[in-house]
C-alpha cells in the first residue's frame, strides 16, 4: 500500500476552556454553513434530493423493531458513500478501525501476518509477512480467500474483512482458500499471534549482495541507509533486490531507496491526479546518494510485490533497464492520503502514479523481462528458481 499522510500541530493559547469552546462553536457554525452551500450546489447543478436520506433515516426511526445506535447509523452511512466509488483502497474507518490501521503501518500487531486485497473482485492474499503465521500455514501471493471462518467474503472490503481476520494472540481463525493449482477449496486455520514484520535483510553470495526488502515502513528507511553502508564496505561487487511479496507501504521510502541505485534528479515516480488538475501532478526526482549507480543489478518481483514495490521496480527498470526476473506483479498503481476526521478517518486515493516511462500499472502489474515461476514441487521442496535465475544473469555480467 502507497500512503502519504499530513500533519497539524496547533499552537499554545493562554485561555483554552474559552478558546475550545469557541472554536467548537465556530467549527459547527462553518460546518453547517459548509454543509447547506454544498447541498444548495448539488442540487442546482445534479438535482440531487437529500432529503431522500433525511426520510429513509426518519422511517427507520419511526419503524424499526429493534434497538438503534444512530453513531453506528452514521458510520455505516458514510461507508456506503465511500463503497459507492468503487474504489476498493478508499475507505472510511470508523474509531476502531482506525486504531486497526494505525497499527499497520507501525508494523506491530495481533492476528495472521497477511495483506489482502481485491483482486477481479475476490479477496485475494497480496503477500504472507515473513515469519508469520500466514506464512508458515502455507499461505501465498494470489490465494483466493473464499471464507473466513464461517462468513463468505463475497461482499466484503479487504478493510472489513481485516477486521474479522485479526484477534488476540493464542486465538484460532479458519480461512477457506482456493489457488490455482488446486482442484478445490482447501480450509486452513491458523493460530494468531504477535506480528512484528521486519523491514529488510541481506547475506553475501560469494560477490553478490542479496538484499531482500520485506516493506516500506517509517523504520525501513532508517534500516535501508544501515545496511546500504554494509554492503558498500563489504566485498559485494553485484546486487539482487529481491521485492517478491512486498506489498508496499510509504512512498516517500521507496523513493528515497531509488536515490540509491540512480542519479541525482531522476524520475521516480509521477502522481498524476488526473484530466484537470495536470498542474497538481507531482514528480518524484532521486536526491542521491546514488552509491549503488554502478553496481550491476537485478529484481525479483512475484503477484505480491504491490505498490512501493513496483514503485522501485519500475523507476530501475526504465531508467537503468534493470532486469525484473520471475512473475507478474500485483498492479496497484494507485496513491492514498490518509486524512483525520472527527470520529474516524479517511483513507482515499488521490491519485493513480505513473514509471518514469509514463505506464500506469493499476490492474496490469510490471512484466518481468525473465518469467521464471515457482511450482508446487518448488515450494515443498524449498527450491528457488527465480534466485538461481538471478545470480545466474549477474554472474554473466
Amino acid at each position: 500500500m502507497a500512503v502519504t499522510a499530513s500533519f497539524f500541530a496547533g499552537g499554545f493559547i493562554f485561555n483554552k476552556e474559552l478558546t475550545d469552546k469557541n472554536q467548537e462553536l465556530t467549527k459547527k457554525n462553518k460546518g453547517l454553513v459548509l454543509e447547506v452551500n454544498k447541498i444548495r450546489e448539488l442540487k442546482e447543478e445534479e438535482n440531487i434530493d437529500f432529503s431522500l436520506f433525511w426520510q429513509a433515516w426518519q422511517t427507520i426511526e419511526e419503524k424499526f423493531n429493534g434497538p438503534i445506535d444512530h453513531q453506528e447509523m452514521v458510520y455505516g452511512a458514510i461507508k456506503g458513500m465511500v463503497e459507492s466509488l468503487g474504489d476498493p483502497y478508499t475507505v472510511f474507518f470508523d474509531p476502531e478501525e482506525a486504531k486497526i490501521f494505525e497499527e499497520d503501518v507501525e508494523g506491530v500487531f495481533e492476528g495472521v501476518g497477511i495483506e489482502i486485497g481485491i483482486r477481479d473482485d475476490q479477496l485475494t492474499v497480496i503477500a504472507p509477512l515473513e515469519g508469520t503465521p500466514g506464512q508458515r500455514a502455507g499461505l501465498r501471493s494470489g490465494d483466493k480467500i473464499i471464507k473466513i471462518n464461517d462468513i463468505s467474503t463475497t461482499d466484503l472490503t479487504a478493510d472489513e474483512a481485516l477486521k474479522i481476520i485479526r484477534g488476540p494472540k493464542g486465538t484460532e481463525v479458519s480461512l477457506t482458500i482456493y489457488r490455482d493449482e488446486w482442484q478445490e477449496t482447501k480450509e486452513i486455520k491458523i493460530v494468531r499471534d504477535v506480528i512484528e514484520i521486519p523491514s529488510l535483510k541481506w547475506e553475501l553470495k560469494d560477490n553478490i549482495a542479496y538484499l531482500r526488502i520485506y516493506q516500506f515502513s517509517e523504520k525501513s528507511d532508517k534500516d535501508f541507509r544501515e545496511v546500504a553502508w554494509q554492503i558498500l564496505n563489504s566485498p559485494a561487487q553485484k546486487i539482487i533486490l529481491d521485492l517478491r511479496d512486498n506489498p508496499g507501504g510509504y512512498l516517500e521510502v521507496a523513493v528515497n531507496m531509488a536515490g540509491w541505485f540512480l542519479e541525482k534528479g531522476q524520475v521516480v515516480v509521477t502522481e498524476d491526479f488526473g484530466e484537470g488538475r495536470e498542474e497538481d501532478d507531482v514528480i518524484h526526482r532521486t536526491t542521491g546518494p546514488s552509491r549503488f549507480l554502478n553496481y550491476p543489478v537485478v529484481i525479483l518481483i512475484n503477484q505480491g510485490s504491490a505498490s512501493g514495490s513496483e514503485i522501485l521496480a519500475g523507476a530501475l527498470r526504465d531508467n537503468r533497464g534493470i532486469k525484473l526476473i520471475g512473475e507478474k506483479s500485483f498492479g496497484k498503481g494507485t496513491v492514498q492520503e490518509l486524512t483525520e476526521l472527527d470520529g474516524g478517518s479517511l483513507k482515499i486515493t488521490i491519485a493513480k502514479w505513473l514509471t518514469p516511462k509514463g505506464e500506469v500499472i493499476t490492474d496490469k502489474g510490471l512484466e518481468p523481462d525473465i518469467k521464471v515461476e515457482l511450482t508446487e514441487e518448488d515450494y515443498e521442496q524449498g527450491k528457488d528458481p527465480q534466485l538461481d535465475k538471478a545470480i545466474e544473469i549477474l554472474n554473466q555480467m
